[in-house]
């Protein structure tokens, strides 16, 4: 299921620059950064679930194995991944579909790890601070002299000069030195990379396959380029770097697991189905190729362009060959519902959620084919599968939407208010999720565990996703 959110909270074009430790050559595109919002998100469990395997050794390596670090996929296709607070790491879709190995995506994954575990963020906040008193002193004492010179008359232009250079020389000194201070995080990032893959008895050649790639598509923007304005060290430079310390780990010609190759190239087939057109998936995947990635891929975009007798032909004989696949269940339970038959979409879905050991997104899609077939009996199971869920994936609007509207069914007005109340609240509609909130207040009776969570949503601010 691949669903998508919208990021309610969008950093200023300076924040951007000195904290997001991107390893892109370029910046997320403004066109996803909607009137005020950040570049949506994607959420599929198949997806997230390999980019949690690929990380959990890393992090436990680097010491960040309790803290909880979540992997978030942006809806964006140009090969990026990033870190931009110290308890997610951003992932484009770009960067998956992109990666031919799991060991490439593996060591962006690694890299950005070591900016966690180098605790960067927290650091080039400091400097940030930092310059930014260096810069309000510089402007003042500017600003002053162009006061003077301005109110001793057009004699004293040279003053009236010396202000405004004395603004911009020394704006100029503190930005280089940010940059070069970011710069030497991404080498040090590089570097514990390395040690994060060795210490895990994996090849660092991908992160530095990825990297010199970089070389080669970067070498002409970059040629004559100012390297101390540059965000992130010349590419030249630090695939050199890298190549001279990664090629010293034993483990640099190691190759990836085929069963998790296998794994890596179902999800970009995935990828590539949901988020490119189907000309693309095609080209990508012609019918001359009948490997599972394959298939995979023409079986959704099938069924997403309106062939869904076709698509589910295809899926079955996906089933047939791996029965216990959890997300062939789940794409056939999706196309069923999309397809408007959600009584159709239950017993795959069902089946998908006990294969996955009840992985929350699934059961969120399960509880909308209940709530969907408009037959009361399955209200109380469909309440019971989205509290779960909820419980497990409380920052996902599309359980809470579902769970109002089981409610809703059921006549319980002030649990259903109070759901629609935490799923404006989720997707950033704060002045909707009080409104439904204070109207849950009045249905609940005082100091219940439902009037304690309407008031809290009552008495918030909106969240800082």
């Amino acid at each position: 299921m691949l669903l998508q959110i919208s990021l309610r909270k969008k950093a200023s074009a300076l924040t951007a620059l000195v904290t997001a430790a991107a390893i892109a050559l370029l910046p997320i595109p403004a066109t996803h950064a909607q009137q005020g919002k950040g570049p949506p998100i994607l959420r599929d469990t198949e997806t997230e679930q390999l980019l949690r395997e690929y990380t959990r050794p890393i992090l436990r390596v680097a010491g960040l194995e309790k803290q909880n670090i979540q992997m978030v996929i942006i809806n964006d296709g140009q090969f990026n991944a990033f870190v931009a607070d110290g308890r997610r790491i951003f992932v484009n879709y770009g960067a998956i579909l992109q990666s031919e190995t799991p060991n490439q995506l593996i060591g962006v994954l690694a890299h950005e790890t070591g900016h966690l575990a180098g605790g960067h963020l927290s650091k080039l906040r400091e400097q940030l601070a930092s310059a930014q008193t260096q810069m309000i002193i510089a402007m003042l004492l500017g600003a002053g002299a162009l006061a003077a010179g301005a109110s001793r008359g057009s004699s004293n232009n040279g003053l009236a000069n010396a202000g405004a250079a004395a603004i911009a020389g020394p704006q100029e000194m503190i930005r280089r030195s940010l940059l070069s201070y970011q710069r030497q995080q991404e080498e040090n990032a590089d570097r514990a990379g390395v040690k994060f893959l060795t210490a895990t008895q994996q090849s660092p050649k991908g992160m530095y396959e990825t990297f010199k790639r970089f070389t080669s598509e970067s070498l002409f923007a970059a040629r004559g380029a100012d390297p101390y304005l540059q965000s992130h060290p010349m590419p030249a430079e630090r695939v050199a770097a890298l190549q001279e310390f990664a090629s010293t780990s034993p483990y640099w010609d190691k190759k990836d697991d085929p069963a998790l190759q296998l794994r890596h190239d179902m999800v970009r087939a995935k990828i590539s189905a949901f988020m490119e057109r189907p000309e693309t998936v095609y080209r990508r995947y012609p019918l001359t190729n009948d490997s599972m990635p394959a298939r995979y891929a023409r079986a959704i975009s099938t069924y997403l362009h309106g062939d869904l007798r076709s698509a589910l032909t295809q899926i079955d004989a996906l089933i047939a060959v791996q029965p216990n696949n959890p997300y062939f269940y789940e794409v056939r339970g999706q196309a069923l519902l999309e397809s408007g038959k959600p009584a159709d979409a239950i017993a795959p879905l069902r089946k998908a959620v006990a294969l996955s050991n009840n992985a929350p997104l699934i059961e969120m899609l399960l509880g909308q084919a209940l709530v969907g077939t408009d037959n009361k009996a399955y209200t109380d199971d469909a309440i019971k599968i989205l509290r779960a869920a909820v419980a497990r994936e409380p920052e996902a609007p599309i359980g809470y939407t579902q769970l109002a509207m089981a409610y809703g069914r059921k006549g319980d007005y002030a649990e259903a208010d109070l759901a629609s109340a935490q799923a404006a609240y989720l997707r950033g509609d704060n002045k909707t999720a009080r409104e439904l909130a204070t109207r849950a207040k009045t249905r609940f009776a005082v100091g219940t565990p439902g009037w304690v969570k309407a008031d809290d949503i009552v008495a918030s601010k909106p969240p800082r996703n």
